[in-house]
């Protein structure tokens, strides 16, 4: 009888999370709950990225619980950009090709 008390308590634990995940996607303002599972960050990370004012977010009246805009928090995950070896490659071409002749005193080297 435990064993199923126990796998019925974690079906309901499932079945919860299921439930933020199917309305998380209709909703443009998030909670610290909403806002760790869209990110895959812990509540505790956010926390201190907000205390440190590292991600944008607001606060309600009093000051005590933070939300989270999703196209905001979605900018801020993608903010720093890894270039691939070939944008790195075409930016060295074009560079070579547009800023290789350089100017000294207004005349072409």
């Amino acid at each position: 009888m435990e064993n199923f008390k126990d796998e019925l308590t974690k079906i309901k634990e499932k079945l919860a999370v299921v439930e933020q995940l199917a309305t998380l996607g209709q909703k443009k303002v998030l909670t610290m709950s909403d806002a760790s599972i869209l990110t895959g960050l812990s509540r505790s990370r956010l926390y201190k990225l907000t205390c440190y004012k590292q991600i944008p977010h607001y606060k309600a009246d009093g000051g005590k619980l933070n939300y989270f805009d999703r196209d905001e928090l979605t900018a801020w995950q993608l903010k720093n950009k890894i270039k691939t070896a070939d944008e790195i490659e075409k930016e060295a071409e074009n560079y070579m090709l547009t800023g290789a002749v350089k100017k000294k005193g207004g005349k072409h080297v």
